[in-house]
């Protein structure tokens, strides 16, 4: 699905989208040798998830933090949203009423319908489960203190070199896990990680692989560059670490 169908099906616009690639936050599973942006249904959950976190009013920083972090769970976060979005709902039917009573005469000077305090605790909250599994390793630490001083340009360099280092996982997963060109692309993934995060040990290493496979998350987004491409490189990360 072009950028330009993804914004008449969603409503968000071409250049918003576009915006979400540059950022890192959104990148398409394609790119044409023409330049097109190609969407698949991945894409459109993600997208989905980005959606519901703007309803709620999260940055697209705190977007991009929450969803990038190793620590995130697609169900726990709709389960999180659906909490939040009901507190919203609620807050709204309390002003409602309130304008109902001022259309009617009554004199309400009550100011505690537009508190907001409860929706925003309950954001800080969420952010902080988010990252409870993975926070407090030194490898987030690490990833805490190298991410806080990339700006937007180098950002972005990153995040083109991580996927380029995929989009090579996805072009060889026809080749053997252990043969040689491809134990090279996990030493390379590997120094990427390290470079520009944490260190990453061959334990860590490990872990992730099985997280490549076993969170959806990680799935979806590796399986952009190709189907199979996530569990291609779990098997390459296990000959790599044994």
């Amino acid at each position: 699905m072009k950028v330009s169908d993804v914004a008449k099906l969603t409503g968000v616009t071409v250049r918003t989208l576009h915006y979400y690639d540059e950022i890192g936050l959104l990148p398409p599973s394609e790119v044409t040798s023409s330049g097109y942006r190609v969407y698949n249904d991945a894409d459109l959950e993600v997208l989905q998830q980005i959606l519901f976190f703007r309803e709620l009013d999260f940055s697209l920083e705190e977007i991009r933090g929450i969803m990038q972090n190793p620590a995130y769970e697609k169900e726990t976060a709709l389960q999180n949203q659906k909490a939040l979005l009901v507190q919203k709902r609620d807050r709204l039917d309390r002003l409602i009423a309130l304008v109902d009573k001022t259309l009617k005469g009554e004199c309400d000077m009550s100011f505690k319908q537009f508190d907001t305090t409860k929706i925003e605790e309950a954001k800080q909250q969420y952010a902080a489960e988010v990252k409870q599994r993975w926070g407090n390793t030194v490898a987030y630490a690490e990833y805490e203190k190298k991410s806080a001083s990339y700006n937007t340009v180098q950002q972005k360099m990153l995040d083109g070199e991580g996927a380029a280092i995929l989009n090579e996982f996805g072009k060889n997963r026809s080749l053997p896990p252990d043969s040689v060109e491809v134990q090279e692309l996990v030493k390379k993934w590997q120094a990427y990680i390290t470079d520009n995060y944490y260190n990453c040990t061959k334990e860590i290493l490990s872990c992730l692989g099985q997280m490549y496979v076993g969170d959806e998350r990680f799935t979806q987004h590796i399986d952009q560059y190709g189907v199979g491409t996530a569990a291609f490189m779990a098997a390459a990360i296990e000959v790599y670490t044994s």
